[in-house]
């Protein structure tokens, strides 16, 4: 079974950064397809950013010029580089890889103050 645990989330200022981290368990993590999905109240949960196995990465326009999806096979760990933070990117952010089926992390908090 895999498990996937988020960190990095926080409170920051518009125009700040910050860094997710997502630790995952288990040996596959190199050959899966990874990504990070969001959550704002009231909104449905929104792609970010996803990156394969030999590292193409995509993102939502949102964030394209803003954000970076990395990942670390060698630590099973997926980075999002999130910089020029804007109040709605405030959301839950939770990191997930499909192996089939998908996995999903508990999520951590963003908040971005105006």
């Amino acid at each position: 079974q895999v498990r996937l645990f988020e960190s990095g989330g926080g409170l920051v200022q518009a125009g700040g950064s910050l860094r997710l981290s997502c630790a995952a368990s288990g040996s596959i993590f190199s050959t899966r397809t990874m990504g990070w999905h969001r959550q704002a109240p009231g909104n449905q949960r929104e792609l970010v950013a996803t990156i394969s196995p030999i590292g193409s990465t995509n993102y939502v326009d949102s964030v394209k010029g803003r954000f970076t999806i990395s990942r670390d096979d060698a630590k099973n760990t997926l980075y999002l580089q999130m910089n020029s933070l804007k109040p709605e990117d405030t959301a839950v952010y939770y990191c997930y890889i499909n192996l089939p089926p998908t996995y999903w992390g508990q999520g951590t908090q963003v908040t971005v103050s105006s």
